[in-house]
């Protein structure tokens, strides 16, 4: 269980949180650095690392997307082929050979199949080895997507809350300037 609860709680424990500033005197006091454009610098590189993040967590998202509906299909094609396993007539189907390009063919009943694992392997299950296989990547796949859509909005936040305190700084900067002008 603890395991399973390390695997559950995402990246958001791995994204550094931004901190309001809520007094720019007292943070820039506190930061130890003397100029506001060292201090912007740093919050922009940030900003920076904030949406890189977020780039990669949205291509997994999309990821995970389209792979949670290939996964569902996948189990429904089990499901016939286990209705139809004990039939001793062979099943009329079509194949996919690329997009768009389809094969007629028929398919001898069987109790194994083929489950791609990806990275140029293929293993053959017995059926119902193959459907627990699925059922559990599904699982896996849709709670991933819930964290990952959970870590995107706590990015999102990161973000704004930096480029806040971006503003915050520059325009404490810019009176600051007025101030000594006048």
């Amino acid at each position: 269980m603890a395991s399973e609860d390390k695997e559950l709680v995402g990246a958001r424990h791995t994204i550094p949180a931004a901190t309001f500033v809520e007094d720019v005197d007292e943070y820039m006091k506190k930061s130890g650095t003397p100029a506001p454009d060292a201090l912007l610098k740093m919050l922009e590189d940030n900003l920076n690392k904030y949406r890189f993040m977020e780039s990669n967590l949205a291509q997994k998202k999309r990821r995970l997307k389209a792979q949670v509906p290939d996964i569902s299909k996948s189990l429904d094609l089990l499901k016939h082929l286990e209705k139809k396993s004990g039939d001793s007539a062979e099943l009329e189907t079509r194949f996919m050979l690329s997009d768009g390009v389809y094969a007629q063919g028929s398919v001898a009943p069987t109790k194994t199949v083929g489950v791609w694992l990806g990275a140029n392997v293929m293993v053959e299950y017995p059926l119902a080895d193959a459907q627990a296989l699925l059922s559990r990547n599904l699982s896996q796949a849709q709670k991933n997507l819930v964290h990952v859509k959970e870590d995107l909005a706590f990015l999102r936040d990161q973000c704004t809350t930096t480029e806040v305190n971006m503003a915050r700084v520059y325009n404490w900067n810019v009176q600051k300037r007025r101030r000594q002008q006048s």
